[in-house]
């Protein structure tokens, strides 16, 4: 699910329940919003009246995305800018499983601090660890954005028995970037789709898309199967909403021809709770 974000809080959330039902009239079984669906994205600056956007999970919104999910039979997997308690905020996602329940939440672990991208701000980082959720439709995990860089967090989700990682996001350019955005992108969906290939698992990243103040977000959500194949890319100028057949059986045979995780060295991967040498 692919939007662009309006000033308007109660729109945005409109507007996404609306893409949803489509969605799910579709044959969606599990949906998932792009990052901090609910607001435009406030990280460029930084503002104190921006916290006055979050709010405690349970509350309004998982509320009403808990009613949606029961009504539609669907697994919802909402990115939220959580309050935690006065002065304690987390960007977090709610799980939400297909008969209404709160599963639970995952708090962003890997918090950037980049110009425009001024995260560390506003979000605690996560203390929840990597969690899977069992839902009504498959085995999964959801990481937030920035934690699309690292491989620890896919493999411990991996590990747990995921069968598909959601990437919730927000990536774009700003303004005054040098850098290629081409290459850029590139480099976004090529770490992306290796966590795919060395997991055996399918990789789902929900990006925003449009223009919001100094940033272009440049869209181009896709999906990739466990060999690292994308099986749906959407546009980078375009709002989109798709519905994908993920078939878990290839997790299966994937991972029988190539069994990565089978081979592993654990008792040699100490030096990985080191920051360097």
């Amino acid at each position: 699910m692919q939007l662009t974000a309006g000033e308007d809080p109660a729109e945005n959330l409109e507007r996404t329940v609306a893409e949803i039902r489509a969605a799910a009239k579709n044959g969606a079984q599990i949906v998932c919003t792009q990052e901090l669906f609910c607001s435009r994205y406030f990280c460029q600056t930084e503002d104190a009246n921006k916290f006055d956007l979050a709010e405690p999970i349970p509350g309004p919104t998982t509320e009403r995305l808990q009613i949606l999910a029961r009504e539609l039979d669907i697994v919802i997997l909402a990115s939220l800018f959580e309050r935690r308690m006065p002065g304690l905020y987390h960007n977090t996602a709610a799980v939400i499983d297909a008969g209404g329940e709160l599963l639970g939440i995952y708090r962003k672990m890997h918090i950037p601090d980049d110009p425009e991208y001024y995260e560390k701000y506003y979000f605690t980082p996560g203390d929840l660890g990597f969690r899977v959720w069992d839902t009504r439709y498959g085995r999964i995990a959801v990481l937030i954005c920035w934690d699309q860089w690292f491989p620890e967090g896919a493999r411990a989700a991996a590990l747990q028995g995921a069968e598909v990682l959601f990437y919730p996001t927000a990536i774009g350019w700003h303004d005054h970037e040098s850098a290629d955005h081409a290459a850029q992108h590139e480099a976004w969906q090529t770490m992306q789709r290796s966590h795919a290939i060395a997991n055996g698992v399918y990789v789902v990243a929900v990006n925003r898309v449009g223009r919001e103040d100094q940033l272009t977000f440049f869209g181009q959500s896709f999906a990739a199967d466990p060999f690292g194949r994308i099986v749906h890319r959407s546009p980078a100028d375009a709002e989109e909403t798709i519905v994908l057949d993920l078939d878990p059986a290839l997790i299966e045979s994937t991972r029988r021809d190539w069994p990565f995780l089978r081979d592993r060295r654990i008792e040699y991967y100490g030096d990985l709770n080191r920051r360097g040498r």
